[in-house]
């Protein structure tokens, strides 16, 4: 618990220091006297609920994601109006005032403006974003969630608030601030509209891309460390899954549970199937499953889905068949049987005795040699005869650094990253910048937003700057993809059920810039690379 608090608060610190926060830096800067605590305090408080609650809550009822992005700029145009006229101020205070039972007061908005601004800022998440989406796709918001997000709130209004009390200081200390308070009012207010405006039209974008991303590398560091921190241990009986919307490849599609499995070594597997890490781990669960289920191992792969197209069953039916899965599958819509497990991740292994009990876990790819070794021990312990030689399957995971996954949709994607991305649920047409960074993406022609992807229009182009041996990307619909990377061009054919496509495979890893021509109606939903 102590590490997940150190790294939210280094998270945010880092944050609140990178390009990302020059949008809101003009209202800190003016908040004037009394109110930047208020105004940071507001800030805070309405970022962490609106990161950690409102993807969720607007999911429930089918709302647009960017509705709180807007109610947002809303906010801060009324605010700001309010400050620029005294007529205006008192107008929208006069409510406020007959509840608290005194005179209207257009300067005392201060907690106001932080809620408004914190609406705007959440995109900024981005280094804790990936461990908090995860903790809230259980339906189900833990301690450990709510403990990540505060320190994540606090490390970054610890800075802004530093800002905002220069800011303040200078204005009072100053003779000259001092006797313009009425000019210092209006300039709040325009500073106000301005966000606002800047922030409804996206004009912010170009600016945070021309600033150096200093911090880039700091906040990748803090998203792993944070994604460490979050995992769970300590199992000891192993729980039976629960919440299983479907079986797959068990006779009659009738459940499987551990009890039922007295005797035998059981290897609980999470996984999803558009994941490339998961597709990575398949070919050691089979190989083992297939080896040793003669001598009494069982495989049992927990489908816990990360997209909306991984929750229907018969996709999933296609891909474990597609992928020749033959071991019992369970279909963890609902994210029970993961939260029973206290489980982070994808992949993830659980290894449970014949008795019953957890005795060894493994997160993520690797350590496959170790693995097999303690499941040949548990055989061994729970009397098997002579075991089979250990399988032969090579370790396909990346062992250079390579560009971390690259989500697309506006959903999981922070803007500072996506730059031009356009706003969720919203069609615009782009075109691509005279260079793109290290590590990211940019568009051009036309394109749609949607919560967890974007939809190619006409002459719709994505340029990727990566660092990998292989490119992989999740693709919904039909139709072709071409791909241009050093010189070559190839065509992939996109058609069935949403899945992961490779694009770039080759012996050795590189550094290049590869761009997409996608054929309209095609859906974009995350890179990932080996």
């Amino acid at each position: 618990m102590l590490t997940l608090v150190l790294a939210g608060l280094l998270a945010g610190a880092v944050t609140s220091i990178s390009p990302c926060v020059l949008p809101v830096l003009p209202v800190l800067l003016t908040a004037g006297s009394r109110r930047p605590v208020r105004v940071v305090a507001g800030l805070v408080v309405s970022f962490s609920l609106a990161t950690l609650f409102g993807s969720l809550m607007l999911s429930a009822f089918h709302l647009p994601q960017d509705l709180l992005r807007d109610a947002g700029i809303v906010v801060l145009a009324l605010l700001g109006l309010g400050l620029v006229s005294r007529r205006v101020g008192a107008l929208l205070e006069r409510p406020f005032a007959r509840l608290r039972g005194r005179a209207a007061d257009p300067d005392a908005g201060g907690f106001t403006v932080g809620l408004a601004l914190g609406l705007v800022y959440v995109p900024c998440a981005g280094p804790v974003l990936a461990t908090i989406a995860v903790l809230g796709a259980t339906h189900r918001i833990g301690f450990g969630a709510l403990v990540l997000t505060a320190a994540f709130g606090v490390g970054a209004g610890v800075p802004l608030l530093a800002l905002a009390l220069a800011g303040d200081a200078l204005t009072r200390r100053v003779r000259y601030l001092r006797a313009r308070a009425r000019a210092i009012r209006v300039t709040a207010g325009v500073a106000l509209l301005a966000v606002a405006a800047a922030t409804a039209f996206d004009l912010t974008a170009g600016l945070q891309r021309a600033v150096p991303d200093y911090t880039a590398a700091l906040q990748r560091s803090f998203e792993a460390g944070t994604s460490t921190a979050a995992s769970l241990h300590g199992l000891t009986a192993a729980p039976e899954p629960t919440g299983i919307t479907a079986w797959l490849n068990t006779p009659g599609g009738q459940p499987l549970t551990i009890a039922s499995r007295h005797g035998k070594v059981v290897l609980v597997t999470f996984w999803t199937y558009s994941c490339v890490n998961c597709l990575r781990a398949l070919p050691h669960y089979e190989s083992w499953y297939r080896t040793y289920r003669g001598s009494g191992l069982v495989v049992l792969g927990v489908h816990t889905p990360e997209f909306a197209f991984e929750h229907e069953p018969a996709n999933v039916a296609a891909q474990v068949k597609a992928l020749g899965v033959d071991y019992p599958v369970a279909i963890d819509n609902d994210y029970a049987t993961w939260t029973a497990y206290g489980n982070q991740y994808w992949p993830a292994s659980y290894l449970v005795d014949a008795s019953g009990q957890v005795r060894g876990s493994h997160f993520g790819e690797g350590g496959y040699t170790d693995t097999e070794q303690q499941i040949r021990g548990l055989l061994t312990d729970a009397g098997a005869g002579p075991l089979p030689p250990p399988t032969d399957v090579p370790d396909r995971a990346p062992v250079e650094a390579t560009t971390p996954e690259t989500y697309l949709g506006p959903a999981n994607a922070p803007l500072d990253i996506t730059g031009d991305q356009p706003p969720p649920g919203r069609t615009r047409t782009l075109r691509f910048p005279a260079a793109v960074a290290s590590d990211t993406f940019a568009l051009d022609g036309t394109w749609t937003a949607s919560g967890e992807y974007l939809t190619a229009g006409p002459s719709a182009r994505l340029r990727l700057d990566f660092r990998a041996r292989a490119v992989h990307l999740v693709l919904a619909g039909t139709g072709t993809l071409t791909v241009e990377v050093d010189g070559t061009r190839t065509t992939v054919a996109a058609s069935g059920v949403p899945k992961l496509y490779t694009l770039v495979s080759g012996p050795a890893a590189r550094h290049s810039t590869l761009t997409l021509s996608l054929t309209p109606g095609l859906q974009a939903y995350d890179f990932t690379f080996g």
